[in-house]
């Protein structure tokens, strides 16, 4: 069984899911976990997957130098189909492999698969063009809810909404955009 096997099989006997398994330089290896009921990743949920980590590595005789787990983080990378499935209708954002339209970054709403979409392509309503690459002050962002059918050159009041159809092989990185809210009660 490889490490990764390994690694994988451990973290989903307890329960939870792996994100993303990183080789870092002087031996770190960094494993993320998630839950894949939405529910937040406590640090009690890593101290489990630490210690049942160290136990497979020893069996194994996985060589590592320092083992970190953590939960992915506001900005949480999406690595496989399944991701983009549960996280449709939140917004992402995307660095293209290579160049298109002159550009490699873009932001976006992450749509619905449809019935009629091609195996291993996803979409994302692209965000309106911003000024300068920065949104005007007091400008709000379009929401595009995750059910509204979408096409190309769809308007939706004043903005045009452009649909970028991808796969996981044209993406280096595909990540959740952070929403943080610290409540409206404050004075």
């Amino acid at each position: 069984m490889s490490a990764a096997q390994a690694i994988e099989t451990a973290v989903t006997s307890l329960g939870l899911e792996l994100v993303e398994v990183e080789h870092l330089p002087r031996g770190l290896l960094r494993v993320t976990i998630d839950h894949a009921d939405g529910a937040p990743v406590t640090v009690e949920d890593c101290e489990r997957v630490t210690r049942q980590l160290q136990y497979v590595f020893e069996v194994e005789n996985v060589d590592y130098g320092r083992l970190e787990v953590s939960s992915p983080g506001l900005d949480r990378p999406l690595r496989k189909p399944e991701d983009f499935v549960r996280f449709a209708g939140l917004e992402i954002d995307v660095v293209l492999r290579a160049p298109f339209q002159g550009r490699k970054k873009y932001r976006g709403v992450l749509l619905a698969r449809g019935e009629d979409d091609a195996q291993g392509r996803f979409s994302m309503a692209l965000s309106p063009p911003e000024v300068d690459g920065k949104r005007k002050p007091g400008a709000a962002k379009k929401k595009v809810k995750a059910a509204e059918p979408l096409a190309a050159g769809l308007a939706l009041g004043e903005d045009t909404v452009s649909v970028m159809n991808f796969s996981l092989a044209e993406v280096r990185d595909v990540r959740l955009v952070p929403v943080v809210d610290f409540g409206s009660g404050r004075k």
